[in-house]
């Protein structure tokens, strides 16, 4: 594999994930003192602004680009950060993109749960192994509800923002695994080699949350 080319210790690169995260996140980094401004539509993923780097990538993908290194810092859900099982170092909850991760079935349902459908298999088996459940889990990846109301699984775990999709079809929460919101995340080489960029980041990161 060829080396990734030393880069200047002054330059961040940070990985942001596209979607409705975005938007948020470019607005919070430039009132953190960040030159950003929201990227123009177009199909380029890579993005430069004086001093910065922005990578614009899938959810998932943004723990492994700051865990490997090729970003510095980034931002993304603690739903996605728990399901990567990434050891990034985590150190501001930016209390934006709210939502819950929860355990879902059907209004009334009230049988074994012997299987469970989810796009978040490492967070539910966890959940389900804390609780002496043996359930199968059946990884998906979209419409999620479906499972409970074709009969695919007993129940599902997936993440709830206002509970309107649930209602609409005849689903409730029966337990709620964790709150998740957006959070700033750091590789723990780049703390120290980047740290005159960094921290300040941080400091400033967290006085604006914390109003």
């Amino acid at each position: 594999m060829t080396p990734a080319p030393t880069r200047d210790p002054g330059h961040l690169t940070l990985a942001l994930p596209k979607g409705r995260i975005l938007e948020d996140a470019i607005a919070l980094l430039s009132q953190a003192g960040l030159p950003l401004t929201m990227p123009e539509k177009s199909r380029a993923l890579r993005h430069e602004f004086p001093g910065v780097t922005v990578l614009e990538l899938r959810n998932q993908d943004v723990p492994v680009y700051v865990d490997l290194g090729v970003a510095d810092a980034g931002i993304v859900g603690k739903d996605v950060l728990i399901e990567s099982g990434r050891t990034v170092y985590e150190p501001v909850d930016l209390r934006f993109a709210g939502c819950r991760l929860s355990l879902i079935r059907e209004v009334g349902a009230d049988g074994d749960i012997a299987r469970v459908g989810t796009k978040y298999p490492r967070a539910a088996r966890a959940y389900l192994n804390a609780r002496g459940i043996p359930a199968e889990i059946v990884k998906l990846s979209g419409n999620i509800e479906l499972a409970c109301l074709t009969g695919l699984a007993d129940a599902v775990v997936d993440l709830v923002q206002t509970g309107s999709t649930l209602r609409a079809n005849n689903l409730e929460e029966v337990d709620v695994l964790f709150h998740s919101t957006a959070r700033l995340v750091v590789n723990r080489a780049a703390l120290k080699t980047r740290r005159e960029r960094l921290r300040p980041l941080i400091e400033r990161l967290r006085e604006l949350t914390s109003q």
